[in-house]
């Protein structure tokens, strides 16, 4: 007979960590961030993606990427996405960035990942970012959060210029926002992003339709690319999803969310979640 699998909560570096069973499966668990729902993981289905948004980074990965790839995660979590590249991308390279290192210690001892191409730096991902040469990676995932909030840092035209630089001309950069109406910091990513890709980058914003809406605070996934995005794929993908959700492109996203770039001596956190909006104890 199995024991009950026991919560655990951990001061780390920027909040209080949790780690928390999921009673209907047996080794997944949710991890919050001071009741911030950061991550979710099952052990045994790394393949299995809980949050909505995670599994638009995953459509945007896996319709835009041939297996195998250089990919660089900033933000790890609990390192779902990882997970379930080394399945999905077989014999890719993952670098994973995480900047709270009592996070990092937390997740490596409770939910260690079995993958020697996942490799986790306990870095800030802008400085990591800036450490990288050029055209040395495929494939960036953007999901830093300081508890519910995108720090101002990495929201910049400097920021994203180091990214265009890291990544091959054909290589993919995918964000995770979180923005509600009138959406201005959304807008001020898409147009920090073109100004950093350039005039002929192609965007994409994928996101629920309440919240392309305006109806509610919301995650909103942004892509770059200075190459052709698979729009049929991407959008067959997000509408079969069990969690339907919207792909707009390029010109879609800019007229939706206007906005002018964004750079260091003007960038700004993303705006706070409304009260209420996570209900994770």
């Amino acid at each position: 007979m199995h024991d009950e699998p026991t919560p655990v909560t951990r001061r780390v570096d920027l909040g209080t960590a949790k780690l928390l069973p999921d009673l209907d499966r047996p080794r997944a668990w949710l991890l919050t961030v001071d009741d911030a729902p950061q991550s979710y993981v099952d052990l045994d289905d790394p393949e299995h993606l809980e949050f909505e948004y995670v599994r638009r980074v995953a459509h945007v990965a896996e319709a835009a990427c041939a297996a195998p790839v250089d990919v660089a995660h900033l933000g790890g979590g609990a390192l779902t996405l990882p997970r379930r590249f080394g399945r999905t991308l077989p014999g890719s390279r993952q670098d994973v960035v995480e900047f709270d290192r009592g996070l990092a210690a937390l997740v490596a001892e409770h939910l260690p990942v079995a993958d020697d191409g996942v490799r986790t730096w306990t870095e800030d991902a802008r400085e990591w970012l800036a450490g990288r040469p050029s055209g040395s990676l495929d494939l960036i995932v953007a999901d830093v959060f300081g508890g519910a909030r995108v720090p101002a840092r990495v929201t910049s035209v400097e920021f994203a210029a180091q990214a265009a630089r890291v990544l091959r001309p054909d290589g993919v950069y995918v964000a995770n926002l979180a923005d509600r109406a009138p959406f201005a910091f959304l807008g001020g990513q898409l147009a920090t992003l073109r100004e950093a890709f350039g005039p002929e980058a192609e965007l994409a914003v994928l996101a629920e339709p309440g919240v392309l809406r305006g109806r509610r605070y919301g995650n909103a996934v942004v892509v770059a690319a200075r190459r052709p995005l698979p729009w049929a794929d991407l959008t067959r993908r997000c509408a079969g999803d069990p969690f339907p959700a919207r792909v707009l492109d390029t010109a879609q996203a800019l007229r939706a969310f206007p906005g002018a770039p964004v750079r260091d001596g003007s960038a700004a956190d993303s705006p706070p979640p409304p009260s209420g909006a996570f209900t994770v104890g």
